[in-house]
Parts: C-alpha cells; sequence; structure tokens
C-alpha cells in the first residue's frame, strides 16, 4: 500500500493532439497516469479534421492503463471525470455508434464562406447576444450543418431522429456507457453557437439559422451530474461518470478560479485566458467570447475567454514540419542562447487568427529575418508569439472592465521558466504556476468528486491548490514597448 489518499478519481483528458488519462488521489496528487498521441489529418487548406476512432482507442487505451496502474498500488477508482477538446464536432448513427464522417477540429476553416454567408444575412448580432460567442467556423454549429449537406442522406436521417450530435464529450460518453447516454455538459453546449447561455437552453432560432436538426442535440447537464455508468466490460466494473466540462474550463476549475476576476492562461496546442466574471455574463467589446465557466447545482458561473489557435502548435511546426528542433524542451535554451529575439517575430496565424482579431482568412508570417538568422531565432520567436497573443488578449480584458492583478497559468508549456519570465515581463503581472500542470484533467476530477460526494464544496478545493513558481516583471518599460511595438507591425502586416 502506498501513501496516496484513497478514493481515486480517474480523469479523461482528451485533447487535440493526444488522449491522456490520470488517476488523482483524494489529495489532488497524480497516482498514475498514461498519454498517447494520434494522426491529425488536413485534407485541405485549411481543413483539420480527427478519425473518431483514433479518438476513442487512445482515450479507451490510456484510460484502462491509468486505471489499472492506480488500482494495483492498493486504492480504488471512484469515479471518472472527463474533459475535453471543445468545438470539435461529431454525427454518428443512433443505432451502429459509427461516426458518419471524420471529426472536424476546432481548428477547421472550412465553414469560413458559410460564416461570411451568414454574417451578410445579418444573424451574427443575434448569434452574440444568446450565445456570448462570435460568428466564426472555430465553433460547432457551422461544423455540424457542413456534415450533414456533405454526407448523402444524412441530413432527412437526422430529422428522422437516426443521428446523433455532439462534442468530443458526447461521443465519448456515448461510447463509455454502451449507447446509453447522449448527454453534453452546460460548457460544451456553450460552444455550439446553438445554445443559449442566458436561458440555459438549446435555441430554436439559432438551431433554424445553422440548419441542426433539434432531433440530433444531446441533453445537458451541470458539469457536476450524473453522466451514467460505464459498460462494465471497459474497465471489469462499471463506474459512475460523474463530471465533465470543456478543457479550458475545467482548467480554470482546477486553478481554483472561484471568484471573480480570478484568471487563468492554459498553453497547449493553442492558448486560451479565461476569467471569471461571476454569476452573470459579461458582454466583450473587444470580441472576447462571454462564456459558461461552469454550472454546479442549476447556478451557473459565466467567464471572459480569448481564444489563440496556436501556441504549442507552433513549437509542434518547428519540430515536425521544419525539423529544427528535437522536442519542445530544446527551445528553452535556444531562446536563451540569444539576448533578444534580433527583430525576428512569428505571428503564427496557421489557421487563422483567434481573439481579439477573428481572421480566419490570415495566414503565419515571419518577418525581419536576416542572413544571421537561424535556429535561435525561430525558436525564440515561436515562443514569444505565444506571449504576444497573450498580452493583446489581456489588453482586451481590460478594455471590457475585467480586473486582474495575477495569472494562474498552466499546460505543457509552462514548465519553461524563460517563457514564464518574458510571459510576466510582457504582460506586467505576476504570474503563478502550480504545482500540478495537470490542471485541466484536475479540475474534471475535482468535478467528478463534488458529485460523487468526495468533495464538500469549491472552498474545500480551493484549499489543495499549491504554488510552484511566482514570476515578477522585471523587464525594463522601454524594452517592453519595444518589444510589443515590433509584435504590433509584424501582426499588422498580417492582417493587411
Amino acid at each position: 500500500m502506498t501513501d496516496f489518499e484513497p478514493p481515486f478519481i480517474l480523469a479523461i483528458d482528451q485533447g487535440t493532439t493526444s488522449s491522456r488519462a490520470i488517476v488523482f488521489d483524494h489529495s489532488g496528487r497524480i497516482v498514475s497516469s498514461a498519454q498517447s498521441e494520434f494522426p491529425q489529418h488536413y485534407p485541405n487548406d485549411g481543413w483539420v479534421e480527427h478519425d473518431p476512432e483514433d479518438i476513442w482507442n487512445t482515450t479507451l487505451a490510456t484510460a484502462r492503463e491509468a486505471f489499472a496502474a492506480a488500482e494495483k498500488s492498493g486504492g480504488q477508482v471512484a469515479a471518472i471525470g472527463l474533459t475535453n477538446q471543445r468545438e470539435t464536432t461529431l454525427i454518428w448513427d443512433r443505432k451502429s455508434g459509427a461516426p458518419i464522417y471524420n471529426a472536424i477540429v476546432w481548428q477547421d476553416r472550412r465553414t469560413a464562406d458559410i460564416c461570411a454567408k451568414l454574417r451578410d444575412g445579418g444573424i451574427e448580432t443575434h448569434v452574440t447576444a444568446r450565445t456570448g460567442l462570435v460568428l466564426d467556423p472555430y465553433f460547432s454549429a457551422t461544423k455540424a450543418a457542413w456534415i450533414l449537406d456533405n454526407v448523402e442522406g444524412s441530413r432527412a436521417r437526422a430529422e428522422n431522429g437516426e443521428l446523433a450530435f455532439g462534442t468530443v464529450d458526447s461521443f465519448l460518453i456515448w461510447r463509455l456507457t454502451g449507447g446509453e447516454r447522449h448527454l453534453t455538459d452546460a460548457t460544451n453546449a456553450s460552444r455550439t453557437s446553438l445554445y443559449n447561455i442566458h436561458d440555459n437552453r438549446w435555441d430554436d432560432a439559432l438551431l433554424e439559422k445553422f440548419g441542426v436538426p433539434a432531433a440530433t442535440l444531446p441533453e445537458v447537464r451541470d458539469c457536476a451530474d450524473d453522466y451514467g455508468m460505464t459498460d462494465p466490460d471497459l474497465f471489469g466494473r462499471a463506474i459512475p461518470i460523474c463530471g465533465v466540462a470543456g478543457d479550458q474550463q475545467a482548467a480554470a476549475f482546477g486553478q481554483a478560479c472561484f471568484a471573480p476576476g480570478d484568471i487563468k492562461s492554459t498553453y497547449g496546442t493553442g492558448c486560451f485566458v479565461v476569467i471569471n466574471t461571476g454569476d452573470k455574463p459579461l458582454a466583450s467589446h473587444n470580441k472576447l467570447l462571454s462564456t459558461i465557466a461552469w454550472r454546479l447545482n442549476g447556478e451557473t458561473t459565466y467567464a471572459l475567454e480569448g481564444s489563440i489557435f496556436i501556441a504549442g502548435a507552433a513549437i509542434q511546426w518547428l519540430r515536425d514540419e521544419l525539423q529544427i528542433i528535437k522536442s519542445a524542451a530544446e527551445t528553452a535554451d535556444l531562446a536563451e542562447s540569444i539576448e533578444t529575439n534580433n527583430g525576428v517575430y512569428l505571428v503564427p496565424a496557421f489557421t487563422g487568427l483567434g481573439a481579439p482579431h477573428w481572421a480566419p482568412g490570415a495566414r503565419g508570417l515571419i518577418t525581419g529575418l536576416t542572413r544571421g538568422a537561424g535556429r535561435a531565432e525561430f525558436a525564440r520567436a515561436a515562443l514569444e508569439s505565444v506571449v504576444y497573443q497573450t498580452a493583446d488578449l489581456m489588453t482586451a480584458i481590460a478594455r471590457d472592465g475585467a480586473r486582474t492583478n495575477t495569472l494562474r497559468v498552466d499546460g505543457g508549456m509552462v514548465a519553461n521558466d524563460w517563457l514564464m519570465q518574458f510571459l510576466a515581463d510582457i504582460i506586467g503581472l505576476p504570474v503563478e504556476r502550480p504545482k500540478v500542470l495537470e490542471t485541466t484533467a484536475l479540475g474534471a476530477a475535482y468535478l467528478a468528486g463534488l458529485q460523487a460526494g468526495l468533495y464538500q464544496d469549491t472552498e474545500e478545493i480551493a484549499e489543495r491548490w499549491r504554488l510552484d513558481a511566482r514570476f515578477q516583471p522585471a523587464m525594463a518599460p522601454e524594452l517592453r514597448s519595444r518589444n510589443l511595438a515590433g509584435w504590433s507591425d509584424a501582426l499588422r502586416r498580417t492582417l493587411a
């Protein structure tokens, strides 16, 4: 028997480039984990797809591996929490469970023209007023309509109730429960452009505008709720699924951002800044998203969010396409090996630009290249681009009237001390890194623990947050201004 504190919670974290499973003990410590990458598919310019069976197979394999390792340590998994890449869209057959098309990933831009036509038709104000979202290919509604319009016979089947629509959480719940439950939570629903975040319900008018039949929709539940029991064959016994949230909301929950003004930024494939705005949605005048942070016991907490499409994906680009690094860890030493960026800036608009620009047609740009530019400049520019994009979001948040004193960070990239110090320097705020960096999975585990009765309330969860490192701003104001001016110039060229 180990010193881990039972009971255990299995958190499934299904992400954009990999599926991960982590078992936490009652105190929030990691007992076991497993991770598996899966292929990305790019069938056309700006298109990004996943094979749904890759999503399922890697999710099940990693969950089983982490589950088995944890139970060998002497504890028992009491509940499952699920968190997922948001907006990624699937439609599957209700009888067989087989998807009718690949999953269309949140990064995908194929419906840009559809969004433009809808915008020309004057519905964007209507969409934003009800959903808190802008009209953009990022969200699920136009993806679902595209599948129904491009897979022969699927629209009629959908209207007849033969097909199910869902984001990744719904698909996994369906598979985990053996097809018994077609459910989603309020956070994932709020990212579809089909859900009224004020009334907490699917919006009939939006369903009609986007062309998504109501018969395909999952039931929406609280983030800590009953999502059914797993098929006993999957883990040797049935386990309750007790918590669900989209990845960024789960990360905010894991970071204990429970009070208005609490803010976190996650650095994974993309970068997502979420600030708690309390029990009322705050309308953004700076192209941020007003969204549901979580819903507990029927009570909704709202947030402002800024979504950056490319963060860690820029480092993967250096590794996989340019092949100038062998691992992401190399970028810290490369960045630190030069005193400045030597005028080199990367605007990683590989799939357009997200908040606060929302430019789906923008494409990546590198400026300031000279004959002397090399691996170090490319690595530093990629890292710096993540910080500059975060700074743009922090400026937009401040202009919307939301205030904060500290930024909590998580995700794989935040282990890079050089990057975290540069972030604090550029945004001019202290940056706090927690001891447990896997806050997305931890948030899902905490939500499941609330439903399972393992935690009394969010106050008990907040007491478990632990600081690993705090980075204070130290850059001279004139250097900060010069760095930001170079970024602004590169961004202007990209948008032009």
